[in-house]
């Protein structure tokens, strides 16, 4: 059944369109610093109800102090009962939810054999890269359903396309939620949910630790890329250098994973 409604959906045209991005009521997780904030502000200033959850309650404050108007909503993705009692919170309070994105994300720059405390960190970061955006999209696919139209954002990385050695779990996370997001696509082509992926290249922001790597983009151009792709109905949005190397990572593998772990 499965290959049945794949082949079906890859044979025909997919939806398209102008995304409108006014007057939606709009989760992001992860959304009290870097892109989750920019992106948040940006959305909030184009007329949309704008809820930004987080782990940190100091961060959702500043965030706050930058735009009284966001909504802030302290939880912790990788924690089921959280998103079980967040998921209770917006349905009670802010019913009209149609977005949501998954944007949150951890990583660990480390060693895989000589970190003693790898499986743990390993299990941190599943369980909030990947656990977290999976358990989101299936306790708020009820609620998006019910909206005249739905629209669910997962956010990735190029490095689902050339792993960075640096990071031995993230990018297994990143390409695992990218498989799923497509997965999703096609279960769902014939739903009135839509499912869109966002990949974005290293970014300037506080996720770096103040130590960004020379080709980061400003955060601001990063959000601009990725709402145009958004207004265009595109469903897979790469963001800047991700597009250079998609397109290595398909004539020249060898070459794109070489040089992704030269930078």
């Amino acid at each position: 059944m499965f290959w049945v409604r794949a082949w079906t959906y890859l044979g025909k045209k997919q939806p398209g369109g102008i995304m409108h991005l006014q007057e939606n009521t709009i989760l992001i997780t992860g959304g009290s610093s870097g892109i989750g904030l920019e992106l948040a502000c940006r959305l909030q200033e184009k007329g949309n109800t704008v809820i930004v959850c987080g782990r940190s309650r100091e961060k959702l404050e500043k965030a706050e102090a930058r735009n009284p108007h966001l909504i802030p909503y302290a939880c912790d993705i990788s924690n089921e009962v959280d998103c079980i009692a967040m998921v209770n919170w917006i349905e009670a309070q802010y019913p009209s939810l149609n977005m949501l994105i998954n944007n949150a994300a951890i990583v660990h720059a480390t060693s895989f054999m000589d970190d003693d405390g790898m499986l743990k960190k390993a299990a941190a970061e599943i369980d909030t890269n990947l656990m977290g955006p999976i358990r989101l999209a299936k306790l708020f696919y009820p609620l998006l359903l019910r909206q005249a139209s739905g629209l669910l954002i997962n956010v990735t990385t190029g490095l689902i396309y050339a792993p960075r050695a640096a990071y031995p779990i993230y990018n297994a996370t990143k390409a695992a939620l990218h498989a799923f997001t497509q997965v999703l696509r096609i279960q769902l082509a014939d739903a009135p949910v839509r499912i869109v992926e966002v990949q974005f290249p290293a970014v300037d922001t506080p996720w770096h630790l103040g130590n960004p790597p020379p080709i980061a983009i400003p955060v601001e151009d990063a959000v601009t890329q990725m709402l145009d792709g958004l207004a265009k109905g595109r469903e897979e949005i790469r963001v800047g250098g991700v597009k250079l190397l998609y397109g290595l990572s398909r004539v020249a593998p060898a070459f794109a994973l070489r040089k992704i772990n030269q930078l």
